[in-house]
């Protein structure tokens, strides 16, 4: 089964009529997208855009053979104009099956907002599944017969549907991902295929065909990953977001509660706000035995709050206790973390920041926490696929 996207944008295109942003601005050459239309097999289009002629021309396709055109969600503004020799466009009802002459087999999915998606199965048994924008599968129950082959949605702007089909078994580790419906809100360019090779998917130019069911091109996605940065800079966030498509995620939080201190309750509490109701929290420093053991992904935010604990634990604060003991033990406890990074089987984000560049401590308790996080951070970081560096919301990519 072939498959011609003819646009991969939002319903307004990238960049948008009109739109002074900056993504908007730089969306030019590979990085300019119309609205999404698929074109499988020249025999079914699957969303009726303006211009799909010249698409297909452009992509060295004809719509003269399509037999069946179906649209995935409203469409707003006046109507496309439907082009000669097309089929009528339409809609199949949420469940039900339309067989075509050519011998594909659509099925539309129900979603969880106005629109629907459509299972392609072709005559030789490849399947895809294409959603509409801003959707996600519903009412998703029990374990799916088996993976799709190629699964086409809203990854950035809805990225639990790839864990809601990750979850019961319709995206698999062989299944291709590829983002659509892509809108000013993505990052642009390199740090656009960053964020989706976290999520095991990947983004095509306009015009782009796809042999449905060959060797799929999956991103591997890195097992460990470091994101630093300074205080407010986005790390938090950049993190979670690679984890945004994991159906099940444990949330590693080791800065504890704070009784009394409504100020860190207020922050604990936009941490929760924004992670998928799906994850799980677990509030401890003993991250060594939760990376030993098997599991979903773990995020733990951050390293930093955690050498505070272990400082805490071997009394390294003070002098006295630091030369006679307390540097021996608290390196013995970083070597046993570093050595659990170095060997787990988990995927694993870690959080941390950096507080080497800004006015030296005018403590020594201060100055020995800087540097001891600065250790603890290059050692974890050498055992990283990837390491980001965060810096007013935009991560630079130090290693991967």
């Amino acid at each position: 089964m072939e498959l011609t996207l003819l646009g991969t944008g939002a319903p307004d295109g990238l960049p948008r009529p009109s739109c002074p942003c900056a993504a908007c601005a730089t969306a030019r050459g590979p990085w300019a997208r119309a609205a999404t239309a698929l074109l499988v097999d020249d025999a079914l289009l699957l969303d009726l855009t303006p211009g799909a002629v010249f698409a297909a021309a452009r992509a060295g396709r004809s719509l003269g053979a399509v037999r069946q055109v179906l649209l995935t969600h409203p469409h707003d503004g006046p109507a496309v104009e439907l082009p000669a020799a097309l089929p009528p466009a339409g809609r199949v009802p949420d469940g039900q099956v339309l067989t075509l002459i050519s011998g594909h087999r659509v099925r539309a999915v129900p979603m969880d907002a106005p629109g629907t998606g459509y299972e392609v199965g072709s005559p030789e048994g490849e399947r895809l599944l294409y959603l509409p924008p801003g959707a996600a599968p519903a009412g998703l129950d029990g374990r799916a017969e088996r993976p799709y082959d190629l699964v086409l949605c809203d990854v950035i702007g809805r990225p639990d549907a790839v864990a809601r089909l990750r979850a019961v078994g319709a995206v698999g580790p062989a299944t291709e991902v590829i983002a659509v419906h892509l809108d000013h809100d993505a990052p642009p360019g390199a740090a656009l295929e960053r964020s989706l090779a976290a999520a095991g998917a990947r983004a095509v130019e306009d015009g782009t065909t796809l042999v449905v069911g060959e060797y799929p091109v999956v991103p591997e996605v890195p097992r460990r990953v470091l994101v630093t940065g300074g205080a407010r800079s986005g790390k938090s966030l950049e993190a979670e977001r690679r984890l945004e498509t994991f159906p099940e995620v444990v949330y590693v939080a080791t800065g504890g509660r704070r009784e009394g201190d409504p100020e860190w309750a207020a922050r604990v509490g936009l941490h929760r706000e924004r992670r998928p109701g799906a994850w799980r929290t677990e509030e401890t420093c003993e991250v060594a035995a939760l990376l030993g053991a098997d599991g979903p992904p773990l995020l733990v935010d951050c390293l930093s709050l955690w050498l505070t604990d272990a400082m805490d634990r071997v009394d390294a604060w003070e002098d006295v206790r630091w030369r006679h003991g307390g540097e021996e033990a608290l390196r013995a406890r970083v070597a046993e973390l570093v050595g659990a990074v170095r060997g787990t089987r988990r995927q694993v984000v870690l959080v941390t920041n950096e507080v080497g560049a800004g006015v030296v401590p005018a403590t020594p308790a201060g100055r020995r926490f800087r540097d001891e996080l600065g250790r603890l951070n290059a050692a974890v970081a050498a055992e990283c696929e990837e390491v980001l560096l965060v810096v007013a919301g935009q991560a630079v990519v130090l290693r991967g």
